[in-house]
């Protein structure tokens, strides 16, 4: 039998904020690159078409996905030989590579082919990073929680992913505001990589500090559990992350789509970047909350069916009245109800694996759902909207996911401690 710590009466609230933290960072680093699309395709990929370009850097954006999936194997399993915190410690390092490598890579006017060449590179080895990166912070979050408040504590997950949106959106508001079109493409991005990279030495003392919450006795190290139960978990997972993931990256994708699309000006555009960083920091802790006094499936249900009837009526504001009034209410709206569905099966699908495949099992599945369809998602649009040329194709789209993802939620068994008792008896094995 693996042993999980019961963390929350050792590890205090300094060392969850260690892994919150670097996980905030990590997350900045990876959605910079989707919120600045456009200047990016315009250093590296230029063209005398602005879509073309676009594509091209959206693909480059899309590439860092399929490292993700080889990521999640290699450190989430490196998480469960070895412990969350060497796992966690790798994945923040290659991040910083990554994303200074990135920022310092210069422009197609100055190195011909080879400025492409690198982008690319360094988004296969970011996503790499990012790809190990959800797998043991996401367990060494449950696994240092109380039972009854593993939701809140998990949550903190989602809600360091939204701060980065957040935070993101802020500098790219800030950036805009203050420099103009042709200096955004030439150095202000760039200003927002290093922001990044300036706090990776910060991260990496802060993961250095914390305890583990795995140990695998040495007596059992030898012992392989079997993966063929939990497979139908897996499958469930996939479609409720993947559903999740879609809508996540339609949101970060706002930014883009306003500038893109509806021809808004940058700072508007980024200001609905700040509001879905403002959604998540408020709902997805309330959503852990709520989770763990009424249950997981409830919550991803009842603002499931929410979302999906609201994601149409709300583009169709946005594309009618092309006000900032509309793009942020909108936006916040369709942003809210996703952190309260979404957030919920996460946890679901942490707590119903045993430790000893906790790390590995969520950053494969993760990394799979996202790989496929959050790094496709960005470029599909995209790419429906010039086909189409109809701007309520991401929509379209989202609403089909949607419509997975309820599909998979009805799928699901109550895995809540509180709940627990009502769900099959092979769940009860499987929270401890």
């Amino acid at each position: 039998m693996v042993n999980a710590t019961n963390a929350h009466s050792s590890v205090p609230a300094r060392h969850i904020a260690a892994v919150v933290v670097g996980n905030a960072l990590e997350f900045y680093d990876f959605l910079t690159y989707s919120f600045f699309a456009v200047y990016i395709g315009r250093a590296f990929f230029p063209s005398s078409s602005p879509s073309a370009s676009l594509l091209a850097s959206l693909g480059t954006f899309g590439l860092g996905f399929i490292t993700r999936p080889i990521g999640g194997l290699v450190i989430g399993r490196m998480g469960d030989r070895m412990g969350r915190k060497p796992a966690m410690i790798l994945s923040f390092s290659l991040m910083g590579i990554a994303i200074t490598g990135l920022a310092l890579t210069p422009p197609h006017s100055t190195i011909g082919v080879a400025a492409p060449i690198l982008v690319i590179l360094f988004r296969l080895l970011q996503g790499f990073a990012l790809g190990g990166e959800v797998g043991p912070t996401t367990a060494f979050l449950l696994e240092a929680a109380p039972p009854e408040r593993r939701g809140f504590y998990t949550s903190f997950q989602f809600w360091t992913q939204d701060l980065s949106v957040l935070i993101s959106g802020l500098v790219g508001f800030a950036l805009a505001s203050f420099f103009n079109e042709q200096q955004l493409q030439d150095f202000g991005w760039r200003i927002a990589f290093l922001l990044g990279a300036a706090i990776v030495p910060f991260g990496l003392m802060l993961r250095r500090s914390l305890p583990e919450t795995f140990h695998a006795p040495k007596s059992e190290s030898g012992q392989r559990i079997s993966l063929r139960p939990y497979l139908w978990l897996a499958f469930l997972g996939l479609m409720l992350i993947a559903s999740a993931t879609i809508g996540n990256y339609i949101d970060s994708y706002m930014t883009t789509y306003a500038i893109a699309t509806l021809h808004m000006p940058a700072n508007i555009a980024f200001a609905a970047t700040v509001v879905v960083g403002l959604c998540g920091v408020t709902f997805d802790l309330l959503a852990g909350a709520l989770s763990d006094r009424f249950g997981r499936k409830p919550m991803m249900i009842i603002f499931g069916a929410l979302l999906f009837l609201a994601v149409l009526p709300a583009f169709r504001v946005i594309t009618r009245y092309h006000t900032t009034a509309a793009l942020l209410g909108a936006t916040a709206v369709m942003a809210a109800l996703l952190d309260l569905a979404a957030g919920p099966s996460v946890i679901w699908l942490t707590e119903s694996l045993p430790a000893a495949i906790r790390s590995s099992g969520v950053a494969v599945v993760y990394a799979l759902a996202v790989a496929l369809f959050g790094g496709t998602t960005q470029y599909t649009v995209t790419w429906l909207i010039k086909l189409t040329g109809n701007p309520l194709a991401p929509a379209y789209y989202w609403t089909v996911a949607a419509i997975v993802g309820l599909a998979a939620m009805t799928a699901t068994f109550e895995s809540a401690p509180r709940k627990v008792a009502k769900s099959p008896a092979v769940m009860v094995e499987r929270l401890d």
